[in-house]
């Protein structure tokens, strides 16, 4: 795998089921766009209080050429929690994509209205 994709737990033991789970939903990302750097996610098990059932956080750091994404999804089941972040980072990234192209599009259009 040439990705680089750093997975760290916070209150949570990693599994190689998990481990797993997130590489190869990861992997989505790094198919879409090139100018991923580096993709850092962390996992979070977080009990507020005895009362509240447990919940489990995912964050999701990508670092592309020139900026920073970042995303969290939270819900009680932790794979659930990774579906949902790598569906949303996956968004930001075509959103992302979708702009450039905009801005790429505006600009000659700018510049020939000052032109005439």
């Amino acid at each position: 795998m040439n990705h680089k994709v750093i997975l760290s737990g916070i209150h949570l033991e990693l599994t190689e089921a998990l481990k797993s789970f997130v590489w190869e939903k990861t992997d989505r990302l790094f198919k879409h766009e090139d100018a991923i750097i580096r993709a850092r996610i962390e996992l979070e098990c977080s009990s507020r209080s005895e009362a509240h059932a447990t919940e489990f956080v995912a964050k999701g750091h990508l670092e592309l050429k020139g900026t920073t994404i970042t995303i969290s999804s939270s819900s009680d089941d932790l794979y659930n929690s990774i579906d949902d972040l790598v569906s949303k980072l996956d968004r930001g990234l075509r959103r992302r994509s979708r702009m450039r192209k905009v801005r790429r599009r505006k600009n000659p259009l700018i510049e020939d209205r000052f032109a005439a």
